[in-house]
């Protein structure tokens, strides 16, 4: 017997009256949307996991398509577990995400959780179109309360108006290759962060690289781009390190 396979998938469009509509918002299985209320221009969908998950096996998908000129904010109930299952097969998570030109998309989903015994695979592709906008927020914590890690390989691509700005791999826990927890690598942290910001505004005024905080620094991308990188002792600093960055940076 396979693991579980569901997909998920939202379209924001402009509505014609200011608004940003949903003509789309499908899930199946573990993967529920549920549209919340929003603000102003900016649609809002919230992620409901409807199952634990995902387990060995199992491969998620969630598509959202954002079109000219359309806001919106995705976030999640809560943060999705990697577990250990029946099948031995690495579980896979897959996220497509497209902003087209005047677009804005805040994906801000909770932490990702591996916990001990699992194995996961994430690969996050992002398409930002010209003078789209994009808030993207990743958070890994490397297992449970007084447990070891599982295995996590996260791989983060952005492209901006067909250019890749950002392709970077992060490969953690049992099995992954030496000196990923050494200091050069996580240096003993257990919580690991990205966010990526791009603003039309960064391409006449990029930022400057700077440290900002002990584990966190803040880059330039090639393009109208930022990126902030954490590590973190927990999930509570991390966010907190997060939190500062995005406010400063959107």
């Amino acid at each position: 017997m396979a693991g579980v396979n569901a997909s998920a998938r939202i379209l924001a469009r402009c509505d014609g009256r200011g608004g940003t509509s949903l003509p789309v918002l499908a899930g199946e299985g573990p993967l529920a949307l549920r549209r919340t209320r929003g603000s102003g221009d900016t649609a809002q969908v919230t992620l409901v996991g409807a199952m634990s998950g995902p387990l060995g096996g199992d491969h998620f998908r969630i598509r959202a398509e954002v079109a000219d000129g359309a806001r919106l904010r995705v976030g999640s109930a809560a943060a999705t577990i990697a577990l250990p299952g029946q099948h031995k097969e690495p579980a896979r998570y897959d996220v497509q995400l497209s902003v087209g030109a005047g677009g804005a998309l805040h994906w801000l989903p909770e932490q990702l959780i591996s916990a001990g015994g699992s194995e996961l695979s994430v690969h996050t592709c992002t398409e930002v179109g010209a003078s789209g906008r994009l808030v993207l927020r990743e958070e890994q914590v490397l297992g449970r309360a007084g447990e070891q890690p599982g295995r996590l390989r996260s791989r983060l691509t952005v492209r901006v108006a067909g250019r890749c700005v950002l392709d970077q791999e992060l490969d953690c826990g049992p099995g992954a290759p030496p000196g990923w927890d050494g200091p050069a690598g996580l240096a003993g942290h257990r919580a690991v962060g990205q966010l990526v910001v791009v603003r039309p505004e960064f391409a006449e005024r990029p930022v400057a690289a700077r440290v900002l905080t002990a584990g966190a620094a803040l880059f330039p991308l090639a393009g109208p781009a930022a990126l902030v990188t954490v590590v973190a002792p927990d999930a509570l600093r991390l966010r907190a390190v997060l939190d500062e960055a995005l406010a400063e940076l959107a």
